[in-house]
């Protein structure tokens, strides 16, 4: 049996990514950008930390290593602000959020890498659909051993970080009534799930690579679309449910708290058989309700996912303090206790204004400057009367007027 080599890193350290997208400003639409967006920053300090993504459409920051999530921020700031300077120059804009409310996957073209041209070639549609934007959150970890430990121990969590960090309530022009809709687009993937109840060490994760590369399923660890999973070339184990926030800043307040979490869970003991009976069902009611979503905890105790969030943040405090951390975990527990998630900020915006692009201008002027400078970029005339608006599957935004007879015959890769 091949052996996978795991490269040690500092334990508890922190990375992330973000993938974003790039927006026309006149029809807010996405734009097919990134490789001028990636030659405009060619230049720049922070160029090898911004990558293409599957298709052009979309855009990657990448953080480097970090002890603290403070510092982790103050780089997220700076990369957020020359990715935006370097979008207007090239008459885009830049935006967080887990899918675009409005777009047409067959509109998307698959950048040109191997990696991507390969994915098109295997998975025909989907590749194109895969349009949808995520944050990975890397833990470092000492060993093989500690990775598939920790992988282990946070898969019961799975559900507050979809419920926390959702944002993508609308899908081609429809409110698809989930707080979180991208991750409908990973579970397409065959490999995509959770890691086996079954195993439990470095040996247990190898052998089970080496039978799926036998077996012609899988030919490397990037096959594997798991909700955590090990990252032996980076030393890490990468959480990959989080859609992207609308800001910077709560994307490392989720850092803050994935950190303490880590922490926390590898002084307790492993969670047994009970976190994977419930795991599909709690997953979807996170995607589905959000924090207002049911949670069956691995004892066997059913209870509210917010309630089970509230518990969590209070075991975790103490944690938060030893780590110096106190602060972007109260922020991030104040700001879901009181305004919930970005998919619940973005439907209000929807019925502030009942107009998807007008939605997805707020959202860009939220990544810039945050959410209140959303809120005071609305000019008043764009503000319609208030009204209930119901969750629905009817079209909000005519996305088939967009279509046109090219757009509709183009190649899937």
């Amino acid at each position: 049996m091949e052996q996978i080599p795991f490269v040690s890193s500092t334990p508890n350290t922190l990375g992330i990514e973000l993938e974003l997208q790039l927006i026309d400003p006149r029809s807010f639409d996405l734009a097919g950008a990134a490789e001028d967006l990636l030659a405009q920053m060619a230049g720049l300090s922070i160029a090898e930390r911004v990558k293409p993504e599957i298709t052009q459409a979309m855009i990657e920051l990448n953080s480097s290593v970090h002890d603290h999530p403070a510092g982790l921020l103050v780089e997220m700031r700076e990369m957020r602000d020359a990715l935006c300077a370097a979008a207007e120059a090239c008459g885009v804009r830049v935006t967080g959020g887990g899918a675009h409310p409005f777009m047409r996957w067959q509109d998307r073209a698959i950048s040109d890498t191997p990696r991507f041209r390969y994915l098109a070639e295997m998975y025909g549609y989907l590749a194109r659909q895969f349009t949808v934007f995520g944050q990975h959150i890397h833990v470092g970890v000492g060993s093989g051993d500690h990775a598939i430990g920790l992988t282990r121990r946070l898969t019961p969590y799975v559900p507050h970080f979809i419920a926390m960090s959702a944002s993508s309530p609308y899908y081609e022009g429809v409110d698809t009534l989930f707080s979180c809709c991208r991750l409908h687009s990973v579970s397409s993937f065959p490999l995509a799930g959770n890691m086996p109840a079954e195993i439990r060490d470095w040996y247990g994760f190898e052998a089970h690579v080496a039978q799926l590369r036998s077996l012609g399923l899988a030919e490397s660890i990037k096959d594997l679309y798991w909700d955590v999973r090990p990252k032996p070339d980076f030393g890490t184990v990468e959480l990959r449910v989080c859609d992207t926030p609308l800001t910077v800043e709560k994307a490392c307040q989720l850092a803050a708290f994935a950190q303490a979490l880590a922490v926390w869970v590898m002084r307790r003991p492993d969670p047994g058989e009970g976190a994977w009976l419930a795991y599909r069902n709690n997953h979807f009611q996170a995607c589905r309700f959000g924090m207002h979503g049911n949670y069956v905890t691995p004892a066997g105790e059913r209870l509210r996912l917010a309630d089970h969030l509230r518990q969590t943040f209070e075991q975790l405090m103490p944690v938060a303090d030893e780590l110096g951390t106190a602060d972007l975990m109260q922020a991030l527990r104040e700001d879901v206790q009181k305004h919930g998630n970005d998919a619940r900020w973005m439907r209000t915006q929807y019925n502030r204004l009942r107009d998807l692009p007008a939605v997805v201008e707020t959202m860009t002027h939220a990544f810039h400057g945050g959410r209140e400078a959303a809120q005071r970029h609305t000019s008043p005339e764009q503000v319609a009367t208030r009204r209930r608006i119901r969750a629905t599957s009817e079209p909000l935004h005519p996305v088939q007027k967009l279509a046109t007879p090219d757009a509709l015959a183009g190649p899937l890769h």
